[in-house]
């Protein structure tokens, strides 16, 4: 099988099939080209309803693998997956722009990477544990409905495939229908890596049709969403009738507190590139730079130096840095914020509205920096979703950490400092699910999640397999 036959189909009960009758076809659209490079199939709510059927009877089989078993499993899956980086890569970019040389090192390895780490915790996990007379017993949820975003397509679709297959749960994914080749290529590793029938289930479609049966369906246990703070939403309130548990990666205005003890020039730098990594499509992106007062106006020379040595253009092009947004309707949005920025009388540093110079088509935005930002500004508030920094003033500690938190949602944030316990201090006052201290490594096994709108529960390796466990007493076993 290849991808340009499985494009128009669906994944269900270990069988690529054709879509319900009078289901609709949408463009994919390559973001660099605003060209359309497939037609998926969004499915009906009759398809997503076939795929859970499929997954809830091959639960009780499933379940009952033992943990070597999964754990064998998720080896081959790993193995085929390693087979076809290349080929993911090349989705990857087609479909959200990503240029190709990062959709290979970061966005298709961070797949492989999820799906090493849930092995690396399947192996280490305890699914038993005595107390007393009681024995605790962490067992699979059920049928896992997963629904995943566009901007880091591979990555959200293995830390949550992963430890629910780890976990004994059966899947179905609705991945997002703007940028749907990924998923098809990885439905077709875990076929080829023998994941059996309905273990494992692939609906494309849009949010009203297979994202709300997911949400709503009573033989759904559970459901992990990734996306935006609104849609989020709908789905826990679809998700409410049934009492199933609900999973949710939403939302981020990442602050960045740059100390005064910091290297300055390293430290704005390295915000800058981490704000507009991934065209600035990433929900835990440090897009509030917060930097002492007496040295706003360093910060944004440095953060204009930055942002202009940065090249926005071709993601086949190796010299590339940052791809085109998404779509028009990103590009939309990104374009009347800066417009916001303008009004609301930040300083313009770099950047601006309208494409960079010599791009007259695709959805290419210039590598925006604004100073003098304050806390009451649209782009000091809203999340969005694009290559644009805030970079706010502050007088005091307090004051930064209070302008840090002075935000609706939690998934993030960033502390920059020369002194190490210094920056430890600063971090746990930081309402966030993540607090990165001096720019880590990135790492898949600390828990992945977020605070108040940012949403609930937490990804990756063991923690993502909680999520996919219920827990049984069985009192006076021992």
């Amino acid at each position: 099988m290849t991808i340009e036959q499985n494009i128009g189909r669906f994944y269900i009960n270990g069988a690529w099939v054709d879509p319900s009758a009078g289901v609709s076809f949408a463009d994919v659209i390559n973001p660099a080209t605003e060209e359309s490079v497939a037609r998926v199939a969004l499915g009906s709510q009759a398809d997503a309803i076939t795929a859970i059927a499929a997954a809830r009877a091959a639960f009780p089989g499933f379940s009952a693998w033992s943990a070597a078993d999964r754990l064998a499993l998720l080896g081959r899956i790993s193995d085929v997956y390693k087979s076809r980086m290349d080929e993911i890569a090349e989705a990857i970019s087609t479909e959200m722009g990503a240029p190709l040389a990062m959709a290979k090192s970061d966005q298709a390895w961070s797949g492989l990477g999820h799906i090493e780490a849930t092995m690396t915790a399947l192996e280490n996990f305890a699914f038993e544990e005595q107390r007393a007379t009681t024995l605790i017993v962490h067992e699979a949820i059920g049928v896992a409905g997963l629904i995943t975003p566009w901007n880091w397509p591979m990555n959200q679709i293995a830390c949550k495939v992963a430890p629910a297959l780890a976990a004994g749960c059966t899947v179905v994914l609705k991945p997002s229908e703007i940028a749907p080749l990924s998923s098809i290529l990885f439905a077709e590793i875990l076929h080829e890596a023998g994941v059996p029938a309905g273990v494992f289930n692939l609906v494309n479609g849009d949010g009203p049709g297979v994202g709300q049966m997911l949400s709503s369906h009573p033989d759904i246990d559970i459901v992990s969403f990734t996306g935006s703070t609104r849609a989020g939403i709908l789905v826990a309130k679809s998700a409410a009738d049934t009492v199933k548990r609900v999973a949710q990666e939403l939302g981020g205005k990442s602050p960045n507190i740059i100390l005064a003890d910091a290297d300055f020039a390293t430290a704005v730098s390295s915000g800058v590139e981490a704000c507009f990594g991934n065209s600035g499509q990433s929900c835990d992106a440090p897009t509030r730079m917060l930097v002492p007062r007496g040295r706003h106006e360093e910060a944004l020379a440095i953060a204009k130096q930055t942002a202009e040595k940065l090249v926005t253009g071709d993601p086949r092009d190796p010299n590339t840095n940052l791809g085109p947004v998404i779509s028009q309707v990103q590009y939309d949005k990104i374009q009347a914020l800066i417009a916001s920025g303008i009004q609301d009388g930040a300083t313009l540093v770099t950047g601006g509205r309208d494409r960079p110079d010599g791009l007259a088509h695709g959805y290419y935005v210039k590598p925006t920096v604004f100073g003098g930002v304050t806390p009451d500004m649209r782009i000091a508030r809203e999340e969005i979703f694009g290559p644009v920094l805030a970079i706010m003033p502050y007088d005091t500690e307090e004051q930064a950490v209070e302008i840090a938190n002075d935000t609706v949602y939690g998934l993030a944030a960033y502390v920059q400092s020369g002194e190490l316990e210094h920056a430890r201090r600063i971090a746990r006052q930081l309402r966030a699910g993540q607090v990165h201290i001096n720019s880590p490594d990135w790492d898949l096994f600390a828990p992945f999640g977020g605070y108040k709108q940012s949403g609930n529960g937490r990804e990756y390796a063991d923690w993502g397999m909680r999520d996919y466990l219920e827990t049984k007493a069985l009192i006076g076993h021992g």
